[in-house]
Parts: structure tokens; C-alpha cells; sequence
């Protein structure tokens, strides 16, 4: 009997682990990933490629990535049949539910669901049906004061403007690092290599942060800001640009209202009253400030460093108002506003239903709605304080919240109170150890990928789709998350998962069909759905939103667009061009304006306007978090060679402050903040500001149940169980940076 030889292939693939998008070049054997290496076809990265893309193989292989569903019993975990499953959580989940109040039950998404067509499609009818106020993503640990900030002068909290990094030539950057994070809120695969280039060509790349990260080290000049007072520096360039008249909103101006009592507002943010609240002397402010003006094409950039702070919303708010002011909004070379390949066609801008926050609150802290999600830094409190409404029930999709939300701990004793959890999830991790049920989705390279969201924030308008590498090994996300929610709408276990899809493109098609600036108006909407292309339900409704789309085929009507078969011809990606102007189509402010100012940011002005008096330096040692180059939150702290020679979850702290807390370079240390007390080693570098110490975030794998076999060696402490569940005001981001602390030597 002869066997066939297994033979090598070659797949091209998006890497799905990052925000840069990077094309991948895999060699495969069966079910084995030999080789990984930057595509160099790919109309995008051109080749680039980092650690995290080089170790996809091993987060395929990973032994401790589950298979099959995980259920709890009296005697520990065991796997189960999927129907045996869903069948506990109908059963469970129905129990709650049966008491009518659906706000009893919580749904928590994570950060990767950004980086999954899967679930970037099947969250929302999960949402619409467990129809829950208490709705969690990790957006209120991270950007939450950029979306309120677009919503508040665009009327549209997903418009987000991005650095136009290729055409730029005066970059100021705050509370980023590209150089390790590869870009957040900001798509540009091989970021490194664009800031540099920015610079060859004579451009001038200012980094502001707390720590001298690696990419101040490649900055042209770098500037220490105390934590958590980015805001008012920034609204202190602002000030200097106003009264000095050198604001040039040039074709801004006709479409912006709030410009006239700017002077008034401002007025406070001297460059010498900041200077003794940031840190950053007035001169610098001055000169900056005169030289970000006088640029022709220049970009603020400001991202977690700032958001997750006390005045994160104001941070985010003065951002734009300085990209406004200079006239390099909405302009090449400023920060412009990408147009994916798969968003919808609307009519052009002039009035829309603007934006608002609070149409509901939080049960225990009050804390207002925003974009229909809670502060998840109130979660833990929702589950622990008796009453009405209490949560009782908790539905986590791909998130790590015991790691990545604050006060961890508490977080952590929370849910060990919950009637019922269920978790979609690959892992059994320190958050997935409570749940009664884990559902484990397919590895990455079982999927088709296309960055639903990560489009909408690139540098150029480029589109790529990858299809499926190898088979699942079960039923993918938008499987698990249609009978989640078909359970959730009381049709049970074993409705057909199929019905969800079709609602979906019911609601796509009827929409397009019905939009008067839609080639699609007016079209058979049962032609249009037989004559998709795909072989999974994402893949089919994909190839909707691509036809449909700004750049779209429109099913024969402009065949030189895009369309689902199209990308899968090009696997290295389509590239359409630079971003180009959106104003004022973009628009929609109830005014048809950018709207510069509301009762929300005046407050906020007058709140940081009050404090700046009596707010200079204190004794306190302020805590900030740390991107590391090799890994991303918790994810991947699981894959060997990410973890190889890994020392790095230890506390920065400049030495002249470490020898005056009695510390020596290397030993243990206790740090202490209003939540939590952790051991940690210390590590010293001039690289930090006095005053300051830096943990990365992600870590803490040494919790009991865990079954990570290769993070569990490199354990290190959660930076989130030192910080203690405080938000900044309008957006209920959770303040991360800036946290006081006590240290001492063990």
C-alpha cells in the first residue's frame, strides 16, 4: 500500500496580530506552519514583518490552545461536544435571564475582536441580542476619549483621523510608540521605516513621553512630560498659536464653529504655568508651538500615553484643536481620514443627529453610556453590590479583563460570584478559569481575515483579503456567536445558526437598496444576495460590503471595482491611492460643522483650569504602563519564541530615585498604590523621568487554574492590579497612567 507524500505549499496572509497589517509569506506542510516571512508582494508592507508575525506558526500549534469546549464540574474541567455546550449554556444563561431583567447579564469584548472578521461581524447580533446595558469592550482601557472627542466635532465617534505619516513634515507625537507597538489608532505597516524617511527628507519627528522610548531614541527631539498632564501642555501650544495669531485654519474655517472664544478659554495654559505642572519649560513650549504653525505640512499624534489619564478627553480634544488651528486637518500631510474599501456610501455632509453620551448610567458609580458601552472599570462593582439589577451572568468574547482592566484583583474576586459564565475563547487564562463554559474558537489560520477595522485607520486605501489556511477543527466565530445569540433570544441550543446570516444581509441589502446615493438603488435585493460570492457567512457578507462600498464593483455596475473574487485574485492586496480629502461629505454635527466646542469640553477646560495653580511636582512616584516589541496585552505571552530570554516585566525607575528608595539595581522591590501590593525586580535607566516608573502591562500568569505553560514561566506581576478602577470624566476611560505609588525595598 503506497502513501502520498506530504508536500510543501506557499499561502499568503495578513498577519492578524497587530494593527500594521503586515503580509505574510507561509510555507505549510499539512497541518504545520514550516516557515514564516514577510511578504514581499504585499502592496502594503512590502516585506516588513516583526516578531509576533514570525511566531503565527506557533500560536497555531500551540499546545494549550483549546480544541474543543471546556465545561466545569465538581471535579475540574472537561471537554465536551459542542452540542453538549450550547446546551449548558442555554440551560444556564436561560436561568438568569428568566427573571426578566436582561441587564443581569454582562457581555465583555476584547481587543481581539478588532483583529477577526468573525467577530468584528457576529458581535453585534450577540449584542442586539442579549440587548444588556451592560455592554464592556476594552475600549475604556484604551481609546474611548478619541471617539467621544470625533463624535463631539464630526458628529461621528468612528471618524479618526490619522497621521498622513508619508506626505508629513512635522510629526509631534505624545504618550506613543510605534517603534514597539507598531502603530495604535494609526495603520502604516513598517512604521519605523516611514518615521525615518520622514526625517531624511528634512522632516522633524517631536516625541513628548514620560520615558525615552525607542522611538524617542530615533526622534529629532525628544521632550520628558510629567504623566497624566499632556492635555494642558498641549492646550498650552494651542494658547501660544491663538494670541501670537498664527492659527491657519485656511479652508477650516468656513466649516468650523467655536474658533472666536478660543482666546478666553485658553487663557489659563500659559507656557509658564504649565511648565510648572508638565514639567516642560516654557521656552520649549514657545518654540514649538511657533514651529508646529509655521509648518506646511504637519501631524499631532497623541494615543494611550494621553487618553488613559485623568484628562483624557481633553488631551484627545486638544489634539485635534491644534490640527484644526494649523489647517492640517482633513490635509495631506496633516491627519486625514481614511475611506475603507467596505464602508457604507452616504450622502454628502450638512446636518446630521450629532453626538451624545449618558442616555443610560451605570447601576452602582453612575457612570454614563457612551457609543452604548459602561466604564469596564465599574464591571467588578456591578457584580458585587447587591441589588436589583445586579450581574449575575457574564458572556466574555476573546478578552483578558482580569489582566487588562483595573484593579484586577477585585475584578478577579468578582466573578468568582457569578451565577453563570460562558467564554469565547481559545485559552484558559485568568479570566476564562471562572467561566462554566469555554467555547473555543478556530486557530487564526482557519479563518478567512480582512481588517474590518483597521482599514478604517490606514495610511493609504488599500484592501486585502485572505482565505482560510487550513480547516477548522470546529465551528468558527460566526458559529458560536449566532447560537449565543439565538440562545440569548429564547429560540434555543438548536436554532439554525443560519438564520442570523440572513437577517444580517436582509439589513446590508435592504439599506443599500433603499440609500439614494447608492448605485444599488432600487435593486432586486434576492438577485443581489444570490449573486454573492463566499464560501463562509462572513465571506458572503463581505463581499456585500465590498461591492456596496465607495470603491466597490456594485455587482457588474462599475467593473473595475472591488468585489470579494477580486481580492482573493490579488493576494497581496489592492492599493487605491492616498487618502484624500473627506470635508465636509464627512460631516455629521447636527450643525454640518466641526464643532469645536460643547458644554462637555468647557467643563473640562475649567476642571484642569482649576487644578493648574496648585499642581506642580510632588514626592509621589507616578506609575505609567510599557508596550514591549514582542508581545501585545496577554496575548502571546504563550509562544516560546516571543518568551525566549524574558526578563522584561520589571519596574524602570530612573536611579537617582531608585537609590533614594534604598533600591540597588536588580533587587526586589515592594510597590504599593491604593489597590494592591506587588513584589517586583527594578530595573535602572536614565531613560525614565525622575519620578516616574514604568510596568508592562499583560502580565500576572501565576494565578491558580491557569493552563499556559510557556506565560506561566514568565509569570511577572499585572501592572492592572496596582491601578484602582478610577476614569477620566466625559469619556469613563480608565486611567491607567499617572497612578501614585509607594515603594520600598524588600
Amino acid at each position: 500500500m503506497s502513501q502520498t507524500a506530504s508536500t510543501e505549499r506557499v499561502v499568503t496572509r495578513t498577519c492578524p496580530l497587530c494593527e500594521a497589517t503586515c503580509g505574510l509569506e507561509l510555507t505549510v506542510r499539512d497541518d504545520e506552519v514550516l516557515r514564516v516571512r514577510g511578504d514581499r508582494a504585499d502592496v502594503f508592507s512590502a516585506g516588513y514583518l516583526c516578531p509576533k508575525g514570525v511566531a503565527l506558526g506557533e500560536l497555531h500549534a500551540d499546545p494549550d490552545r483549546l480544541r474543543a469546549p471546556l465545561l466545569r464540574t465538581a471535579d475540574g474541567w472537561r471537554e465536551a461536544s459542542w452540542s453538549e455546550a450550547f446546551a449548558r449554556v442555554e440551560a444556564g444563561l436561560g436561568a438568569v435571564l428568566e427573571a426578566g431583567d436582561r441587564n443581569v447579564v454582562a457581555l465583555y469584548a476584547g481587543n481581539p475582536v478588532a483583529h477577526n472578521l468573525n467577530l468584528g461581524l457576529w458581535l453585534r447580533p450577540l449584542v442586539r441580542a442579549l440587548a444588556t446595558r451592560n455592554f464592556y469592550t476594552a475600549s475604556t482601557v484604551d481609546q474611548m476619549p478619541k471617539h467621544v472627542v470625533s463624535g463631539l466635532l464630526f458628529g461621528d465617534p468612528q471618524a479618526l483621523p490619522v497621521p498622513d505619516v508619508d506626505r508629513c513634515e512635522f510629526l509631534l507625537m505624545l504618550g506613543a510608540n510605534p517603534w514597539e507597538s507598531n502603530g495604535s489608532l494609526w495603520t502604516a505597516p513598517n512604521l519605523p521605516a516611514r518615521l525615518k524617511a520622514l526625517t531624511r527628507r528634512g522632516g522633524r519627528l517631536v516625541v513628548v513621553d514620560p520615558r525615552r522610548t525607542r522611538t524617542a531614541a530615533h526622534a529629532s527631539e525628544y521632550h520628558a512630560i510629567r504623566p497624566g498632564t499632556d492635555a494642558a501642555w498641549l492646550l498650552a501650544l494651542a494658547r501660544v498659536i491663538v494670541v501670537e495669531r498664527l492659527a491657519r485654519p485656511d479652508r477650516l474655517a468656513k466649516i468650523t464653529q467655536g474658533l472666536e472664544p478660543l482666546r478666553t478659554l485658553l487663557a489659563p495654559f500659559t507656557p509658564a504655568a504649565v511648565a510648572a505642572h508638565c514639567g516642560i519649560p516654557a521656552e520649549h513650549t514657545l518654540r514649538l508651538a511657533r514651529e508646529l504653525a509655521a509648518s506646511p505640512a504637519a501631524a499631532v499624534y497623541a494615543r494611550f500615553g494621553t487618553h488613559a489619564a485623568r484628562f483624557g478627553t481633553l488631551a484627545a480634544w486638544a489634539t485635534e484643536l491644534l490640527n484644526v488651528l494649523t489647517g492640517n486637518l482633513d490635509r495631506a500631510g496633516g491627519v486625514m481620514f481614511p475611506l475603507a474599501a467596505h464602508e457604507r456610501l452616504r450622502a454628502p455632509g450638512g446636518g446630521g443627529t450629532g453626538f451624545r453620551i449618558g442616555r443610560w448610567k451605570s447601576r452602582v458609580a453612575g457612570l454614563p453610556e457612551v457609543m452604548s458601552e459602561l466604564p469596564v472599570a465599574t464591571l467588578a462593582d456591578e457584580i458585587l453590590t447587591e441589588g436589583p439589577g445586579r450581574v449575575r451572568a457574564l458572556v466574555t468574547v476573546a478578552g483578558n479583563p482580569v489582566l487588562s482592566t483595573p484593579d484586577g484583583r477585585k475584578l478577579d474576586r468578582a466573578l468568582e460570584g457569578l451565577d453563570f459564565m460562558v467564554s469565547v475563547d481559545c485559552y484558559l487564562n485568568e479570566t476564562t478559569r471562572h467561566a462554566d463554559v469555554i467555547l473555543p474558537p478556530p486557530s487564526p489560520l482557519a479563518r478567512p481575515h480582512y481588517d474590518l477595522l483597521f482599514y478604517r485607520l490606514a495610511v493609504r486605501h488599500v484592501a486585502r483579503y485572505s482565505p482560510p489556511v487550513f480547516a477548522a477543527d470546529g465551528p468558527d466565530e460566526t458559529e458560536i456567536l449566532a447560537r449565543l445569540a439565538l440562545i440569548a433570544r429564547g429560540e434555543g441550543a438548536d436554532a439554525e445558526p443560519a438564520h442570523v446570516e440572513r437577517e444580517m444581509l436582509d439589513e446590508l441589502i435592504g439599506r443599500e437598496v433603499r440609500n439614494p446615493v447608492s448605485p444599488l438603488m432600487g435593486a432586486d435585493p434576492e438577485a443581489l444576495r444570490a449573486a454573492l460570492d463566499g464560501d463562509t457567512p462572513a465571506e458572503r457578507v463581505l463581499d456585500f460590503m465590498l461591492r456596496s462600498g465607495p470603491r466597490g464593483e456594485a455587482f457588474g455596475r462599475q467593473p473595475d471595482g472591488l468585489s470579494l473574487a477580486r481580492l482573493a485574485a490579488a493576494p497581496g492586496g489592492v492599493d487605491q491611492g492616498p487618502l484624500e480629502p473627506q470635508l465636509p461629505a464627512l460631516l455629521r454635527t447636527q450643525s454640518g460643522r466641526i464643532e469645536l466646542l460643547s458644554p462637555l469640553i468647557e467643563v473640562e477646560l475649567a476642571r484642569l483650569a482649576g487644578e493648574l495653580a496648585g499642581q506642580g511636582a510632588d514626592a509621589d512616584l507616578l506609575l505609567i504602563g510599557r508596550r514591549e516589541f514582542q508581545s501585545n496585552n496577554s496575548w502571546l505571552h504563550n509562544l516560546p519564541s516571543l518568551a525566549a530570554g524574558h526578563a522584561r516585566c520589571v519596574l524602570h525607575i530612573h536611579p537617582e530615585d531608585g537609590r533614594a528608595h534604598g533600591l540597588a539595581d536588580g533587587a526586589l522591590a515592594e510597590i504599593t498604590s491604593g489597590a494592591a501590593s506587588l513584589t517586583v525586580p527594578v530595573a535602572f535607566t536614565a531613560d525614565i523621568a525622575r519620578g516616574v516608573v514604568s510596568l508592562p502591562h499583560g502580565y500576572g500568569h501565576q494565578r491558580a487554574g491557569v493552563r499556559l505553560e510557556v506565560a506561566g514561566a514568565v509569570a511577572g506581576v499585572s501592572v492592572n492590579d496596582l491601578t484602582v478602577g478610577t476614569v477620566e470624566g466625559p469619556s469613563g476611560n480608565a486611567v491607567l497612567n499617572g497612578v501614585p505609588v509607594r515603594l520600598a525595598a524588600r
